[in-house]
């Protein structure tokens, strides 16, 4: 986890990694890294739609070429698609170069699919530095983190531990990390199913980080 500290939004993007923000209503954004996955991605979409929830998608650029339809499919359930890179690269070890394309080719590929921009930007294994946030700024990006890396889905910790470490982190205006890409995932389901059901049954949206950002961005 980069120690970088977060910060409230603002309209325009700022040079800082955001884990959570502050916001006037009882919300939370989960997000869901390395997808699509054919296995996993479309589960995700029904928990989301069980509880009328809406979810941010940090996809990878090889992984979006390998399933375009299934992009297509999270964008159309109206859910956000964050840029994750093109092949998921620690960013601080590329070249200027290199860093920038890995950001330029997997925005050309959602603009292809979807038709849109990406507006945020998380990324891989949360390894930053002043030069990337620098880069996600010149390309409209908010750079964004979470609060809840202690839960370390990608580790396959047990489905308890993934739920007890969330729910100790997390206050209205987190913003969550889960993985739907890569390996078993079937810890994860399990546990955002939970999560999913525990937050919506305390009333709060389970919104977009998108949406999360604008609900600070009014209130400030």
């Amino acid at each position: 986890m980069s120690d970088i500290a977060s910060q409230p939004s603002r309209a325009l993007p700022q040079p800082v990694l955001i884990h959570q923000v502050e916001v006037q209503h009882r919300q939370v954004a989960f997000t869901f890294d390395d997808g699509p996955n054919p296995i996993y991605t479309p589960q995700v979409l029904e928990m989301f739609r069980e509880v009328g929830g809406k979810a941010t998608f940090y996809m990878i650029g090889e992984q979006m070429k390998a399933h375009p339809e299934l992009t297509r499919q999270v964008f159309e359930a109206g859910h956000e698609i964050g840029n994750h890179t093109f092949t998921h690269p620690a960013l601080p070890d590329l070249s200027p170069a290199d860093q920038r394309d890995q950001l330029v080719r997997t925005e050309k590929l959602v603009q292809q699919i979807t038709g849109q921009p990406c507006r945020t930007f998380r990324p891989p294994y949360i390894a930053i530095n002043e030069q990337v946030l620098d880069l996600a700024v010149s390309l409209g990006y908010h750079s964004i983190g979470c609060v809840n890396g202690e839960a370390r889905d990608w580790e396959m910790p047990g489905t308890e531990h993934i739920v007890k470490a969330t729910l100790e982190t997390s206050t209205s205006g987190s913003i969550l990390l889960f993985h739907d890409g890569y390996g078993d995932r079937s810890q994860t389901i399990a546990a955002v199913r939970e999560l999913t059901r525990h937050f919506a049954a305390e009333g709060f949206g389970l919104v977009t980080v998108s949406e999360l950002l604008a609900g600070a961005m009014q209130r400030h």
